[in-house]
């Protein structure tokens, strides 16, 4: 399990978070959501350790995230951030074994068990045919397939995920999002799109100005009245297939 207790951040006077506490659980799927300058990508490094909280606690299963070294940290957990990777000249192959790095001890050279690791995690993402490809080659979404193998490589208890449907289609939102569903026990999630949110994720964190705003399952945080005032947007929720769905409209403006 992966907590923040009380956990603050600021930049200079600035508090970009602030008194968070969330605790992501095996086994689900954690988005963080909210509005632009919200929070959700801060929060998201103070999980990883990208960023040290000015006060508060990130831990992982009970140890504190500042007591880990970097190499235990990627033991644990597998991350995959929007501007990773993007003017390598690796192949797909060779981005994928990155992942192993956490893995190898000092001056440790790859072996087969890695190649089979990195195999394994290309078939999962279905992309083992692109193994032999420059990475900087492919299209946005085989890019995203790619990191999510390489964060799957290194085989972490956790993945977490930067807005990982950035830049895609709608086809490629869903595919990769389904892909995470699919291949990770248990994931966060920064995620903009509410619907995708709705359909994808077990648990949901609406950040608002640096604090959390709504916490649970989707049914109960993706509320119309909640929404609105996060968001000042007007929305009307509806289910289909079981999902929430939501659309949006501008609010009325007072006479």
């Amino acid at each position: 399990m992966i907590e923040a207790g009380n956990v603050h951040f600021a930049y200079g006077d600035a508090h970009v978070v602030d008194d968070v506490s969330l605790a992501a659980r095996p086994g689900r799927v954690l988005g963080l959501i909210g509005p632009n300058g919200s929070g959700k990508t801060t929060l998201l490094r103070l999980l990883y350790g990208s960023l040290k909280p000015t006060a508060g606690q990130v831990s992982i299963e009970g140890e504190s995230l500042a007591a880990l070294g970097p190499r235990a940290i990627a033991r644990h957990l597998s991350v995959v951030v929007q501007e990773a990777g993007g003017e390598s000249t690796l192949t797909v192959a060779e981005m994928v074994m990155l992942g192993r790095l956490p893995r190898l001890g000092t001056f440790q050279r790859t072996g087969a068990e890695d190649h089979r690791v990195v195999a394994e995690a290309l078939e999962q993402v279905g992309a083992w045919h692109l193994a032999d490809r420059a990475f900087v080659a492919l299209s946005g979404g085989e890019r995203q397939r790619v990191l999510i193998a390489r964060a799957l490589a290194q085989q972490g208890d956790f993945l977490l995920l930067d807005e990982p449907t950035n830049h895609l289609d709608i086809r490629y939102q869903h595919e990769v999002l389904q892909l995470i569903r699919e291949v990770s026990t248990s994931a966060i999630v920064v995620l903009h799109d509410l619907n995708l949110a709705a359909r994808y994720c077990d648990d949901l964190v609406l950040m608002d100005a640096g604090r959390v705003a709504g916490r649970g399952t989707p049914d109960g945080v993706l509320d119309t009245g909640l929404l609105e005032r996060v968001y000042r947007i007007g929305t009307t929720r509806t289910e289909i297939d079981g999902h929430v769905q939501l659309l949006f409209h501008p609010l009325a403006r007072a006479a």
